[in-house]
């Protein structure tokens, strides 16, 4: 049984990654911190693990994306996409009158994930202007921390997995700014995991370094690619943390590196002077709604 490490129980990640395997057993490892879910997997210890990457609403996930650049050497092995449904919770009775209305005056303090809370700002200017904000590792950790102290006016925003899991109530059903937010994921570890689940695609990720003093150097690197007529995904430019000004480029292609136009577009790159770092060629998922619903 393989061991996949993640964020704590209750999480979008955990609930993510159930869809993900649709039934098929896991030992699931759980972490309070993300640098620990990586050197988890890093270190041996897991076969794999979790790491949410992209936001409908966030975009991209910076911290964990430099982490699989500069701290670990991880490729990825499978994306999923999950839809990110933030609502407000708290111990039962706390906030809701006996007609299940909710007393937003009663909360003092509002916990969550940043990037969650983040998702949620206009509920948050909205009904809980005067309460204090506290970010904490995890959802779920916003959850078990709220569980701890019933009476205090203190809620968590987080999803009904979460509340179902620590027996929270919610006060607020979806809370976030927009409906249609989803969360991209991406499993990550030395093997390729065999999968139930029928992929939707395939997809490479690479990183590119360009040569220094070549003017029009990204032009050409995009040009590999378009006149293969390869779709790109995405490209984002990343600090290489080296000095003032110097960036990789993460570019997301929507092609496996066994085909033939891949491997040749990389060494065309590659010949430009450019140094590629392969992150991973994998298969995607899109989210099955009406499977999700039924589970």
């Amino acid at each position: 049984m393989k061991s996949i490490a993640m964020l704590p129980e209750g999480t979008t990640s955990h609930e993510a990654l159930l869809h993900l395997l649709d039934g098929e057993p896991f030992r699931p490892v759980y972490h309070k911190l993300i640098s620990d879910v990586f050197l988890s997997t890093a270190s041996g210890k897991t076969d794999y693990s979790v790491i949410p990457i992209e936001n409908t609403i966030e975009g991209s996930v910076s911290l964990h994306l430099d982490w699989l650049i500069h701290e670990v050497e991880l490729p990825m092995q499978a994306e999923w996409i999950y839809p990110s449904i933030q609502n407000l919770i708290g111990n039962p009775g706390e906030f809701l009158d006996t007609d299940g209305q909710a007393r937003y005056d009663r909360i003092v303090k509002v916990l969550s994930h940043p990037v969650a809370m983040a998702q949620c700002g206009q509920f948050i200017r909205q009904h809980l202007p005067g309460a204090e904000i506290e970010t904490v590792g995890s959802t779920s950790e916003a959850v078990e921390i709220v569980k701890q102290h019933p009476g205090k006016g203190w809620a968590a925003i987080a999803t009904e997995f979460g509340a179902r899991t620590h027996g929270l109530e919610m006060v607020a059903r979806r809370v976030t700014d927009h409906d249609n937010n989803y969360t991209r994921f991406v499993l990550v570890g030395s093997a390729k995991p065999e999968l139930r689940r029928r992929s939707s695609g395939s997809k490479t990720s690479i990183l590119v370094t360009l040569p220094e003093d070549y003017p029009g150097a990204l032009h050409q690197v995009l040009s590999a690619f378009a006149w293969r007529r390869l779709n790109l995904s995405r490209i984002e430019s990343r600090p290489t943390k080296k000095k003032l000004g110097s960036y990789y480029f993460y570019i997301d292609v929507l092609e496996p590196m066994d085909s033939v136009l891949m491997p040749a577009a990389i060494e065309e790159i590659q010949a430009l002077g450019c140094m590629v770092r392969v992150m991973g060629s994998y298969p995607t998922y899109t989210y099955e709604k009406e499977k999700a619903e039924v589970q």
